[in-house]
């Protein structure tokens, strides 16, 4: 079973989100809102499909990485996250929540064994293929 399929995002925190987008707009380049960025990209193995991955800035006291205290989340997009789930299960991974779902795709939090979070993704079809 193919698992991890590449890098949905990194999200970090910071002293002032704004500023910290303002910063990476003017330096960088990014086009950034609220919600940080999204680089979309195609996938390699099949080029109808596309993909995205994102960057966003959270402030401080951000309660999205909890329990983690580190100051930064991945997210990683994943192929089947239930059937994901019951392996990591069996693995006796720490599992933070319940696969949610919404319009865009199925996620679920895990802790890696230093304690960090990381943010599962698995993509809704429709928004990963192109019609073209």
């Amino acid at each position: 079973m193919k698992k991890v399929t590449g890098l949905g995002g990194v999200f970090f925190k910071c002293d002032n989100p704004q500023s910290m987008n303002e910063w990476y707009a003017k330096n960088l380049g990014l086009s950034t809102s609220a919600y940080g960025t999204t680089f979309e990209w195609r996938q390699a193995d099949d080029p109808s499909k596309k993909g995205s991955t994102t960057w966003c800035a959270f402030p401080q006291n951000a309660e999205h990485f909890n329990p983690s205290t580190k100051p930064f989340m991945i997210n990683y997009r994943v192929e089947n996250l239930a059937l994901l789930v019951d392996e990591l299960r069996k693995d006796n991974v720490t599992i933070i929540d319940e696969i949610a779902e919404y319009d865009y795709g199925k996620f679920i939090h895990i802790l890696d064994p230093e304690g960090n979070i990381i943010e599962l993704w698995e993509p809704q079809d429709d928004e990963d293929n192109i019609a073209e």
